[in-house]
Parts: structure tokens; sequence; C-alpha cells
């Protein structure tokens, strides 16, 4: 590698990692650029595969700068993820079929699956894993800003081979909601409820695979977070259904939202006595711009009295957050505004690389989103220019978006604060 030092340049071998600091990059700045940290690393591994030195040029003190960037930024950005990966040992998540990675495969009656192509077709291997998504789900991609491995669904654990659990468990499940009634008519689920439930049943594997002192569980629960995407279900296949559903005779749209925070603050301060003390919560996003209820509209436009209703329930959750951090100071909450990143990417789909927001990639009738995607239908090509992959659910373009806002987003994406500093939280 060719830095200069005193106006000479040196030759340093691409194998040998030696700083030449005459640029200094903040943190933040590190974070900012790490997106390039894959290209860089790339350039400096081919280069050290030759044993050839990586002249960056003639011109002088300006490819010293260049250089020293290089050089840093490989070492900043790969010191970061390191740390980070130290700091969140690992994810647990709770949700719904947004984030449901395989749970409901082997639930029997489950009537919510995607384990069969087209789902999958753009993950690792082509293969349909149970996400409900071509490719990532938002957990995904939070794993890989994050370097931690895919989580394994908790339905896998139990198994005479059973993964890792050190690095999380996802125990998402489709059609599950907050209310245990959620869902009910499509089969088998684990609501909010029961996968905490389940987590309970995780935690002597996890303390038996640490082998360490009870100290150290202790610290490993609470440097850990948990990822929780959960509410939308409870409006679909529950108050929005009232062919089958009272909930809506029952409360108006604001005390149903009471109603909702109120159970789900339960399970969360649940999660918070195992041991829990990070949480990222998701809002619900604006369900009457799906394309499911485009379709029941008539005319493809958004439902927008939908929208309101789950305006009320965003409310609450983004209050609950501040109460809950006032009365734990010892732990840190914080929530995603799902709803207004997916709005300005229905208002300004072009600023996101998308050309199609009001229709699944996969799917029939009106909007593409009033027969699921089925077994074997062929999906759209450009799936990454669209917003929402089948009638219901995101695509990973959306999911990798969704995301990066959680992970370095600013207040008005995610509150009080960005997944990055609830890493750093003590």
């Amino acid at each position: 590698m060719a830095c200069r030092q005193a106006g000479k340049p040196v030759q340093l071998p691409a194998s040998s990692l030696v700083t030449c600091i005459s640029c200094m990059l903040s943190r933040r700045e590190i974070f900012q650029l790490r997106a390039s940290h894959i290209k860089l690393r790339t350039l400096i591994v081919q280069h050290a595969s030759t044993q050839k030195p990586l002249d960056m040029g003639q011109s002088g003190g300006g490819n010293a700068v260049a250089c020293c960037t290089l050089l840093l930024l490989l070492l900043g950005a790969a010191a970061v993820q390191t740390a980070q990966a130290q700091v969140v040992p690992a994810l647990f998540v709770f949700g719904d079929s947004l984030v449901d990675d395989g749970n409901n495969n082997a639930l029997a009656s489950a009537l919510a699956k995607a384990n069969y192509f087209p789902y999958g077709l753009d993950f690792l291997g082509g293969a349909p894993t149970g996400r409900f998504c071509n490719g990532k789900t938002v957990v995904d991609a939070l794993c890989d800003l994050l370097g931690l491995e895919y989580l394994p669904p908790y339905t896998s654990t139990g198994q005479d081979v059973s993964p890792s659990l050190l690095g999380g468990v996802n125990y998402a499940s489709a059609a599950g909601g907050i209310l245990d009634e959620t869902g009910q008519h499509l089969g088998e689920r684990f609501s909010l409820s029961q996968q905490v439930l389940n987590l309970e049943t995780s935690l002597d594997a996890i303390r038996s695979q640490l082998s360490y002192p009870s100290s150290s569980y202790e610290q490993f629960l609470a440097r850990s977070i948990a990822v929780m995407v959960v509410g939308s279900n409870d409006y679909i296949n529950n108050y929005l259904l009232t062919s089958l559903y009272d909930s809506a005779a029952k409360y108006n749209p604001q005390d149903f939202a009471t109603l909702l925070i109120t159970h789900y603050t339960r399970q969360i301060l649940a999660l918070y006595s195992l041991g829990l003390r990070k949480f990222l919560l998701a809002g619900v996003g604006p369900l009457g711009c799906i394309p499911c209820l485009r379709a029941l509209s008539g005319q493809g436009q958004c439902a927008e009295q939908v929208n309101q209703m789950v305006g009320f329930f965003n409310q609450g959750l983004r209050s609950l957050v501040d109460q809950l951090n006032a009365d734990h100071p010892d732990a840190a909450f914080t929530v995603g505004n799902t709803f207004d990143a997916v709005q300005d990417m229905i208002r300004s789909p072009g600023s996101y690389g998308f050309t199609t927001v009001d229709s699944g990639c996969c799917g029939l009738g009106r909007n593409r989103g009033q027969i699921l995607c089925l077994p074997l239908m062929q999906p759209c090509d450009a799936r990454d220019q669209y917003l929402f992959w089948d009638a219901y659910h995101p695509t990973q373009a959306t999911n990798i978006l969704l995301a990066q806002a959680a992970f370095n987003g600013t207040q008005d994406r995610v509150y009080p604060f960005n997944l990055q500093q609830l890493v750093n939280k003590p």
C-alpha cells in the first residue's frame, strides 16, 4: 500500500494494516460511512492476496489523505462492527408475520404460513423459510447492521440438534397479536403472551450455553435487545373483521387502542421481569395503505379511516415509551415510527427507489391485493422497486430501509433514541 510520509511515498505491504495517521475520522463519520466497509475490505483483501503494493496515486499529499482515509475507514468500521457485536450479544424478537422467520411452519394447524415459493425468492439460497417476504425481514436487516447471525425460530430450538441461542431467538408468529384471541380464525399461532412464555422456556438453555456465572447471564440479558413488532393483526385480523370478532362493537377506536396498550404493557413488563433491559418497539404502519385494504376501497386509495385508528395506537405507544423510561431508569425503551417512515415512501417513492407503492409484487386482483401470493405464482420482476411484496407485507427493499431508519434515524423516525444509541446505553 502506498502512503506518503514527509512528502515521500512509503510502500506498505497490503497484508499489514499499518495505520498512517494524517487524518482523523469521528465515530459518527465512521457510522455514516459504514456502508462503504464491505467494498473497502474487499479491495484490501484482493491486494493482500497478491502481496502487491496498493498505490493510491502519485499526486502528493492528497493521496496521503485518501490512503489514510481508506485504511482508517476499514479499521474503524471493523472496530465499530466488532464493538456492536460485543455490546449486543443477542436479539430476542416478538411479533407477527412481519418478522416471523419460520415459527408457523412448525404449527400443524396454522393457516398463516409462507413455506412455499415464491416466498424467500431473494433470501439466501432462494428457498422459502417461513418469512412472509421475498427476502429479508426488518429483523434480518437489523442483524446485518449489528453483525449478528440470523436468528433461529423458536420452534427449531427444541430439536435434537438445537442451534445456539446465544445470538438470540425469534418468537414471532404469523397471525399472532397483542390480544390472545386475535387471528384465532387462522388456526394455531403464538399470541404475544404465549411468545413471552416461550422465552421463559428458553432461558435455562441460554444459561447452560453461556456456562458463565449467574452475573454474566444477567448481563447477557441486560445487554441484549428485545425487538417487538406487533399490533397490525389486532386490527386486520380482529377489530376490522367484524364478521368474526365483536371488538369493534365493544370499543370505539380510541378505547380499542387503549386496550391494546394496556395488554402490551403487561407483556413488556413481563419481559423486563425476566431480565431484558433494552427494548425497540415498532409502531404499526399505515395499514389503510396496504394493497389488501386499498383493493377493498374500490378506488385503490388508502383507507384513511383505518390509518386514523392505527394513529391512536401509535400515539399511545409513544406515550408508553415515555412512561416506561421514567419508571424504569435501569432500562431503555424506544419506539420506531413505522407509520411516518412508510408514509414518506408512499408520498415520495422516487426518493427511495420505488416505482410502485399501491400494489403488491405477488398476488391477484385489484392492487394485487385481493388474493394472496399463491404457491408457484410468478411475482413481479423489479422487486426492489415495489414497496409491498404481497397484500400485507413489505418487500426486502422496504425492510432494509426501515431497519436503517431504526438503526441511525433521527427522533422523527425512532424516539427517543435510535438503535445505535440504544446499544450504547449502559
